[in-house]
């Protein structure tokens, strides 16, 4: 989930404050958040309260703050406030995103469902249920989601990665292979959600299901390429070129898999190289 929680800061509602003093607070929690103190922003963020009860944007900014420091109760409790003083959407949503950190899977759909109601033309509500979803098993469900975030923003390459994985796990591996490429395509090189690394390894494992394994082999090594510490995608290479006979190479890779960590790449060696 640290990839859906990108945005949480970035968002800086209006704030009404009484005092010149409260909002000296809300800016300074502000410039620590920037800084990654996040402690320190939470004090700054309580202090603003404390002037100004009414302050929602406060209470959402310590929500969010609390979120990257992996208190998600007090996350909750924070955006709760807000939505009691001002329903935003937003808020909805960045509460329902806690509660799936706390898998409370099912008050997260329901938070999710009213930012939707809310507003239902905006793409990340869409794609944190779906996220929701597939945390709860309904790939289905979270299929028709993605697919509706894309219809949004048709640039959604995480939405296209995430439709990808689940369309692999439902064994459609064209339909996910198709997916993985159009969020491939995006990108274009600028992997702004480092997601880029991801879908070349989907794509890599979805066509060696299809048993292309030469096309495997290239997306793996573009997947290494932009990830060196990948040991799966070093793991799956290696046995791809045992398949093709490469041995001596795919051997290496997997012996670059062990070093980086992969346990299973050990056995993998005993069986397809000390022979």
């Amino acid at each position: 989930m640290k990839k859906l929680f990108f945005f949480l800061l970035l968002f800086n509602p209006a704030v009404i404050t009484y005092s010149q003093t409260s909002d000296e607070y809300f800016k300074k929690g502000n410039a620590k958040a920037e800084l990654k103190d996040y402690v320190g922003a939470v004090e700054d963020y309580s202090k603003a309260i404390e002037i100004n009860p009414k302050s929602f944007g406060a209470y959402y900014k310590r929500g969010a703050a609390k979120d990257k420091l992996q208190d998600y109760t007090g996350a909750v409790e924070d955006y709760s406030k807000a939505i009691e003083i001002k329903p935003f959407e937003f808020y909805y949503e960045f509460r329902g995103i806690a509660k799936t950190n706390l898998q409370d899977y099912q008050e997260a759909l329901s938070d999710f469902n009213k930012a939707i109601e809310i507003n239902p033309t905006r793409e990340s509500p869409y794609y944190n249920r779906a996220f929701t979803k597939v945390m709860l098993k309904d790939y289905k469900g979270a299929i028709v989601d993605y697919s509706k975030a894309i219809e949004i923003n048709p640039k959604y390459e995480e939405a296209f990665v995430g439709r990808g994985i689940l369309k692999d796990i439902l064994q459609d591996y064209r339909g996910a292979i198709a997916d993985y490429s159009k969020g491939i395509d995006i990108n274009k090189g600028i992997d702004i959600y480092q997601t880029l690394d991801i879908a070349y390894y989907y794509r890599g494992m979805a066509k060696g299901k299809l048993k292309d394994y030469r096309g495997a082999i290239a997306d793996y090594s573009k997947a290494i390429q932009l990830n060196p510490k990948n040991a799966e995608a070093y793991h799956n290479r290696g046995v791809s070129r045992i398949i093709l006979k490469q041995k001596d190479s795919g051997c290496l890779d997997l012996s670059k898999a062990g070093e980086l960590g992969d346990e299973t790449a050990y056995e993998a060696i005993k069986s397809l190289c000390n022979k």
